[in-house]
C-alpha cells in the first residue's frame, strides 16, 4: 500500500509539518465568492431561491415551493419505512445522548452572598430560536439529527427547526425524521448547503428565521456561516470530519487502520491520521487496509482511499511517543482515539482534542451513534479553544444582582472611588449620598 500516504515526521522540516495541519476548509476563499450570490438569491428572492438551488446543487426535481417544510404524513410515513431495527437503535441511541446532556444542563439560578447584603449570580434561558443543521451530501446522517436536537430539547428552545438537504424526489431522508420525532422536534425544512443558512438568518415565506444555527457541514456550509456570523450565532465551527488514531506499541496495527478509516470514509474533504511511534504499528497498518477496504463499499473505499493517499490523511510515524503526543496537540483534532492497553497512562500528556475516546473498545462508531456525550464537535483546530456541543450551546447567560440598604455602603464607597479615578461623574453621583435623597 505504497499510494498511502507515509511521513516520517521526525524527518520532515519545518515546513513539511506545518502542512499536516491544514484541512480542506483551510482556505475558503474560491468557495466564499462563490456563496455570496447564494446567499444574496436566498435574501431577495426567498423560497424560489431555495427551490432552484435544490434542484441546481441536490438534483431535487421534486421538489417545489408548497413542499419545502415536512408534512406530518411525511413524518408518519418515515416510521412505516424505517427498519424497526434502525429505529430501536436511534431510541437506544436518543435515550444515552438525552441522559449525558440532562446532567450538562445548569441550575436555572444561582446566587451568592459576595459580601453581607450584597449578592451575585447566574440565570439561565434558553435561546429562543435555533436551526438545526444536518447534512447529507455523502449520506444520511440521523445521528446528527440525535446529537443537535436533543440537548436543545434538554435546554428547552421554544422553537427549534431542522434544515436538512432534500433528496432527488424532493423529501427527507426517513431515519432523519424518525430521529428529529423522537427527540422532539416537528418542523424540518427540507433545504441544505450555503442556501439552508442564508434561509435561517433572514427568513424567507416557509423557513422561519432562527437566531442561531448549529450543526456540521461542508466547506460551502461552513464559507456561509462566515459570511453571515454578523446576522445569526453561527455556533462552533464543525467542518468535515476529521480524527487522529494515537496508537502505542501495546496494541495491533490492524486495529488503528481499522478505526482509521471510520472518519477517513465520510468524504474525501476529511482528515484521518494514524499517528503512532512504532515502526511495527505503522507497518501492521499499512497491511490491514487492503483487507479492510475488500469489506466495504465502493463509495466509502473511494472517499477513505482519496484522504488516506491524499494531503490530508495518511500515517505519521513519530520518533517517540512524547513526538506523537506534541503532534496531537498541534493537530487539535475533532475526534482523538488512544488506543492502548493503558490509555490512561497517555491522557495527561494530551490537551487539545474536541474528544478524546479511551482504549480499544471505545471506537469513534460508538461515539458518533449514542455513547453520550456530543459527536458534532469543533473541526479545523479549534478545539483549542471549543468544546462539544452541549446543553450550554442552547441557553444563555444573565449575570443577577441584587445590593440591600444594609450592604450598599461599602459598596458604594469603593464604587464612588474608582468612579472618580476614571473620570465618570454620573458613576460616582450614583453612589453617592444623593442617592439617598430619592431613595428617601
Amino acid at each position: 500500500m505504497s499510494d498511502v500516504s507515509f511521513h516520517d515526521y521526525a524527518a520532515l522540516p519545518s515546513d513539511a509539518r506545518a502542512r499536516l495541519m491544514k484541512r480542506s476548509e483551510a482556505d475558503l476563499s474560491a468557495i466564499i465568492d462563490k456563496v455570496r450570490p447564494i446567499i444574496e438569491a436566498v435574501r431577495t428572492e426567498g423560497d424560489g431561491a431555495l427551490v432552484r438551488f435544490g434542484r441546481d446543487f441536490d438534483r431535487a426535481e421534486g421538489l417545489n415551493a408548497d413542499g419545502l417544510k415536512v408534512s406530518e404524513a411525511e413524518f408518519d410515513a418515515a416510521f412505516a419505512a424505517v427498519d424497526a431495527a434502525v429505529v430501536d437503535a436511534i431510541r437506544f441511541g436518543i435515550d444515552n445522548i438525552r441522559s449525558f446532556h440532562e446532567e450538562q444542563k445548569p441550575e436555572t439560578m444561582w446566587m451568592k452572598e459576595i459580601r453581607p447584603g450584597a449578592f451575585a449570580g447566574d440565570r439561565f434561558t434558553p435561546i429562543r430560536s435555533v436551526a438545526l443543521y444536518v447534512p447529507r451530501g455523502k449520506g444520511s446522517f440521523p445521528s446528527v439529527t440525535m446529537m443537535t436536537a436533543v440537548p436543545a430539547v434538554v435546554a428547552g428552545v421554544p422553537d427549534l427547526a431542522i434544515v436538512t438537504p432534500p433528496a432527488p424526489d424532493g423529501g427527507v431522508d426517513a431515519a432523519t425524521l424518525v430521529a428529529a420525532r423522537l427527540a422532539g422536534v416537528e418542523t424540518v425544512y427540507k433545504v441544505g448547503g450555503a442556501q439552508a443558512v442564508a434561509a435561517v438568518a433572514f427568513g424567507t415565506e416557509t423557513v422561519k428565521p432562527a437566531l442561531k444555527i448549529v450543526g456540521p457541514g461542508s466547506p460551502w456550509v461552513v464559507a456561509a456561516k462566515r459570511l453571515l456570523a454578523g446576522t445569526l450565532d453561527t455556533g462552533l465551527p464543525a467542518g468535515p470530519s476529521e480524527a487522529i488514531i494515537f496508537a502505542d506499541d501495546t496494541v495491533h496495527g490492524g486495529l488503528a487502520a481499522l478505526d482509521l478509516l471510520i472518519e477517513a470514509e465520510h468524504g474525501p474533504d476529511s482528515s484521518a491520521y494514524l499517528v503512532t511511534h512504532s515502526r511495527r504499528v505503522a507497518d501492521e497498518a499499512l497491511a490491514a487496509l487492503p483487507d479492510l477496504w475488500a469489506r466495504m463499499s465502493a463509495q466509502r473505499v473511494a472517499f477513505s482511499r482519496a484522504v488516506l493517499t491524499g494531503s490530508t490523511g495518511g500515517i505519521v510515524l513519530t520518533g517517540s511517543v512524547e513526538e506523537s503526543y506534541d503532534f496531537v496537540n498541534a493537530y487539535a483534532p475533532e475526534h482523538l482515539e488512544i488506543l492502548s492497553k493503558e490509555p490512561y497512562d497517555h491522557l495527561g500528556r494530551i490537551t487539545e482534542a474536541s474528544e478524546i475516546l479511551l482504549g480499544q473498545h471505545t471506537p469513534c462508531s460508538i461515539a458518533n451513534f449514542g455513547l453520550g456525550p456530543n459527536a458534532v464537535l469543533p473541526t479545523s483546530r479549534w478545539a483549542r479553544t471549543y468544546g462539544p456541543l452541549s446543553v450550554t450551546d442552547f441557553v444563555k447567560r444573565s449575570s443577577v444582582g441584587y445590593v440591600t440598604a444594609a450592604g450598599f455602603p461599602l459598596l458604594a464607597q469603593h464604587a464612588h472611588t474608582l468612579a472618580l479615578y476614571e473620570g465618570f461623574s454620573s458613576h460616582a453621583l450614583a453612589v453617592s449620598p444623593l442617592r439617598q435623597e430619592f431613595i428617601r
